[in-house]
């Protein structure tokens, strides 16, 4: 099961959207309780009023004043649908990288012992391992899945650091993206052929030690340091 992204919570965009409402809904209730209490409207509204006694849903303008706000708002609810927090890169979750090895453990342990133990445990351990293991799987189906993250920066680090390590580079500077991670070293001896693929290893073992459920594709650039 893949881990879902962390969701911003987008806290000052909802209160700058609440705090919009709330005003424009005040002032609207404000010119209605004046003019409830025969006192004039206020004159913007007035002006719009007799805006749209004028114009009609034929006029070009008001079409296009529609078209324009009807693509507004689908573009808000498409930003209002996205994850957001792209500087988060999911991390894979203990159960992905356990999984296999569960399965392979009790495939060989499960033909190992069969034979052995299900003639001796079959009537003392059913009603005990019955009993544990709903209880277990009861525990376990109430906690919410663990999810875990690193940030594109600490991760452009770790790979920056491992790149450092090869024989060679003097300098490096990475780029971390969600789909490609851009690294650039500056070396200063050894040939940049030998370099490059022993960067090329590095990198691709430093990715895969982060454990990201997405893994950036790699994409290098070698060059001598001009003294």
């Amino acid at each position: 099961m893949t881990a879902r992204r962390f969701r911003s919570a987008r806290r000052i965009p909802a209160a700058l959207v609440a705090l919009l409402v709330l005003a424009v809904a005040g002032l609207f209730l404000y010119d209605l309780a004046a003019v409830r209490a025969d006192r004039p409207a206020m004159a913007w509204r007035r002006e719009l009023a007799h805006r749209l006694e004028v114009h009609t849903p034929a006029d070009p303008g008001v079409q296009l004043a529609g078209v324009a706000l009807a693509l507004a708002g689908v573009v808000l609810l498409l930003l209002a649908f996205t994850p957001g927090i792209r500087r988060i890169l999911m991390m894979r979750s203990p159960g992905q990288d356990t999984g296999q090895d569960t399965g392979q453990d009790t495939g060989q342990d499960t033909g190992q012992d069969t034979g052995q133990d299900t003639g001796q445990d079959a009537g003392q351990d059913t009603g005990q391992d019955s009993g544990h293991e709903a209880g277990q799987d009861a525990v376990e189906a109430s906690r919410p899945p663990l999810r875990a993250g690193i940030g594109r920066k600490d991760a452009a680090q770790v790979l920056r650091d491992r790149a450092m390590e090869v024989p060679g580079v003097r300098s490096a500077r990475v780029r971390m993206g969600r789909s490609r991670v851009r690294v650039r070293a500056t070396s200063h001896f050894r040939e940049l052929d030998e370099v490059r693929a022993d960067l090329d290893a590095v990198i691709a073992v430093g990715i895969e030690e982060l454990g990201l459920v997405h893994p950036p594709r790699p994409r290098l650039r070698v060059r001598r340091r001009a003294d």
